[in-house]
């Protein structure tokens, strides 16, 4: 986990829900892709707390997320789990300053 990431202010749900991303994230290409479900049993939330979480993360520009879809068993098009990609922390780092300065 990057040192500056506790410079940005996050809230103790945040940053477990980024840790939990980091600890999931392919090193080569900063991906992951858990479900909230999964997310949620790691960190001791609900699906719905982690889903907030995950869109504050997005908003900081500290993730980007990007939907899935799959085929199912009867040819069906389903929406996948998301793909988290880990952006960054220079970016949210520089958000950051910029809100404080009000820019």
């Amino acid at each position: 986990m990057p040192n500056a990431i506790f410079s940005l202010g996050l809230s103790a749900g945040e940053l477990a829900v980024y840790a939990y991303l980091m600890h999931c994230e392919d090193r080569k290409s900063h991906q992951c892709w858990p479900s909230y479900k999964t997310i949620g049993r790691a960190v001791g939330m609900s699906e719905n707390t982690v889903r907030k979480y995950v869109r504050v993360l997005e908003y900081k520009t500290l993730i980007l997320t990007e939907p899935t879809k799959y085929e199912s068993a009867r040819r069906q098009v389903r929406n996948g789990n998301l793909i988290f990609t880990i952006l960054p922390i220079y970016g949210a780092v520089k958000y950051h300053i910029g809100c404080q300065l009000g820019k």
